[in-house]
């Protein structure tokens, strides 16, 4: 087996707990370096300060995984394909709905392979919920993503500008698992945005879903980041048939009518990469949005509410 050439840009938190430790044991690919303002370095490989200075030191470099922030990954990333790279994109892919349709574009002139990537949706548990509502229907839905801010985005000023997503940094993740066991599409029907006094993005959300199934079923979201103690990442669902399932641990378990059913350890990421092996194999590419477009018609039509100012 071949193995690519592959580049992390970005090694914020996220790439340094999940990305490199699962590409450096993933024997398809080989990575050969980062990028770093910051200067981070990992196990002596090289390090750059941008992605024009890695491709000229290193021009066959085969793919790169993208793990900046998302307002300036559109930037990047159509850097990256006229180097002719392949890309694999962090979630939330983008900052807008309009670049992430003309990376996917640009990606498709330029004959590249593009992955834009949803973390949570690659767990034994997500698919089987997805089998039983497909099978079964929904009768209702309820998501409740709350979490501390201050935990999992610890001095990250970031998130709280314009395009850093707010609280729906980590509620697209419970968005990619809902349109992923959903057997029918889900529409943003109203939602209520809470914005600290002096904050650019919501710290808290909640939304309700309309469908394309005539019945109706009652689906719901709850973002919260002022949560305290233990995450709460959970789905909890009602069949047409009265079955309760439960999707817990950000998706990694599931229990059907309060019997666990599903219990795994978490390699979301582990699986994205084999999943990018293959796409890389077949010369094709996966970029489904579905989860920025909720998030984007819930900004869109959603009223905003004011709470008390946060402080790190």
């Amino acid at each position: 087996m071949t193995r690519r050439k592959i580049a992390i840009i970005g090694l914020g938190k996220i790439a340094q707990d999940q990305h490199l430790p699962v590409v450096d044991k993933n024997p398809a690919f080989e990575l050969v370096a980062v990028t770093s303002q910051r200067g981070i370095t990992h196990r002596g490989l090289p390090t750059f300060k941008t992605p024009a200075e890695m491709y000229k030191a290193i021009p066959d470099i085969d793919a790169v995984a993208i793990c900046t922030p998302p307002d300036v990954r559109h930037a990047i990333a159509i850097e990256a394909l006229d180097a002719g790279k392949d890309v694999l994109l962090e979630k939330p892919t983008a900052a807008t709905l309009a670049e992430a349709a003309d990376i996917e574009a640009h990606a498709q002139r330029r004959g590249r392979v593009i992955f834009a990537t949803w973390h949570s949706q690659y767990n034994p548990a997500v698919e089987e919920a997805r089998s039983i509502l497909a099978g079964a229907g929904v009768k209702s839905l309820k998501i409740s993503w709350r979490e501390d801010v201050r935990k999992w985005h610890p001095g990250q000023d970031w998130v709280w500008e314009p395009g850093g997503f707010g609280v729906f940094d980590p509620g697209i993740n419970a968005l990619s698992i809902f349109v992923r066991i959903l057997p029918v599409t889900p529409f943003v029907k109203s939602a209520e945005l809470t914005y600290p006094a002096n904050r650019q993005t919501p710290i808290g959300v909640q939304i309700v879903f309309s469908s394309t199934d005539p019945d109706g079923p009652a689906l719901a979201a709850d973002f919260d980041w002022r949560e305290q103690g233990d995450e709460k990442w959970h789905i909890e669902m009602e069949t047409k048939s009265g079955h309760k399932l439960r999707l817990f641990r950000g998706g990694a378990s599931l229990s059907v009518d309060g019997n666990v059913t599903v219990e795994q350890p978490s390699e979301e990421y582990e699986r994205i990469y084999e999943r990018f092996a293959e796409l890389l194999d077949n010369r094709q590419s996966d970029f489904d949005i579905t989860p920025l477009r909720l998030v984007g018609d819930a900004m869109m039509i959603g009223k905003r509410l004011t709470t008390d100012a946060f402080d790190w």
